[in-house]
């Protein structure tokens, strides 16, 4: 099964082009849908999860029309939003419970909760209430929640903000598991998600697809086209003026700055090894052009 999207456009009544002529198509695994804030991912994804109606465009799930037939698609979906509320004083096996009633679960609902419980790492404070759970938890009832029905179809907006560096490997994990049998989408700006989990991704900014493609073809486009130097204070604007910078980052207290180019920049830079986020900022920049897969 595949998710395609097809010239899907969405301009909102303030003006603001959210999507402009989006194209993609998402296959079973792991996608990373990778932009800064207010880049349109989550336009693109209230589209796809049928909260939101586009302009223009269409959506396919398989054989599906996902605009036409938004109670068909709602059956095959999990959606974990960027902010999602609970019930603090309810606990965690009472509001999943809650939840799969909701979604007209019936048959085996008491064996599905808990086997969901036990997947995300829950099963042990399942009498807990939600409101004493740390952002982690959440997020991982989050994704329990979006998993009951068996759906087809998961989206997780920015899941790992704010979560801590062992919260953040717990919750890959779970996702990577996932992944292996749906089509996982992952609306994140944190660079280190897609590079983790993510066979396909693309790169998307003011409304429009800038890349489309898997991580090792983002890498080639940028490979020993990198160059980085330590830069004193006082000269970063005259290098900025005379290289295309893509990020400067402080290391050790001074700093550091990437440079896109074909060519040497000259004394002091080095050939670096580019990573995810080097492309990143090249296409946000504007100093690589857009591709679509």
């Amino acid at each position: 099964m595949e998710l395609i999207i097809r010239n899907l456009s969405k301009t909102y009544s303030n003006g603001v082009k959210a999507l402009d002529d989006v194209s993609l198509t998402i296959p079973r695994g792991m996608f990373g849908l990778l932009g800064p804030n207010g880049a349109g991912k989550s336009t693109l994804m209230r589209s796809i999860a049928t909260l939101q109606e586009a302009d223009s465009g269409r959506i396919e799930l398989g054989e599906l029309d996902v605009l036409q037939n938004p109670m068909e698609v709602r059956k095959q979906l999990g959606y974990l939003p960027q902010e999602f509320g609970v019930y603090p004083k309810i606990s965690a096996y009472d509001m999943l419970d809650h939840i799969a009633i909701l979604k007209g679960i019936r048959q085996d609902r008491k064996a599905m909760v808990e086997e969901l419980l036990q997947r995300v790492n829950l099963w042990d404070v399942r009498k807990n209430a939600l409101g004493g759970f740390s952002g982690g938890m959440k997020q991982r009832f989050g994704i329990a929640q979006a998993l009951i029905g068996d759906p087809q179809l998961i989206i997780v907006d920015e899941p790992t903000a704010g979560l801590d560096p062992g919260e953040r490997n717990r919750f890959y994990n779970l996702l990577s598991e996932i992944g292996e049998q749906v089509i996982v989408i992952l609306s994140t700006h944190i660079v280190e998600d897609v590079q983790e989990l993510c066979s396909q991704m693309a790169i998307i900014d003011r409304g429009r697809v800038l890349f489309a493609g898997s991580p090792a073809e983002a890498l080639a486009g940028v490979h020993q086209r990198i160059w980085t130097s330590a830069v004193p204070k006082n000269r970063l604007q005259e290098v900025a003026h005379q290289w295309p910078v893509i990020s400067t980052r402080m290391v050790a207290g001074q700093p550091v700055v990437h440079v896109f180019s074909d060519q040497h920049p000259g004394d002091g830079f080095k050939s670096a090894e580019a990573d995810l986020e080097d492309v990143f900022f090249t296409y946000i920049k504007g100093f690589n052009k857009p591709v679509e897969a």
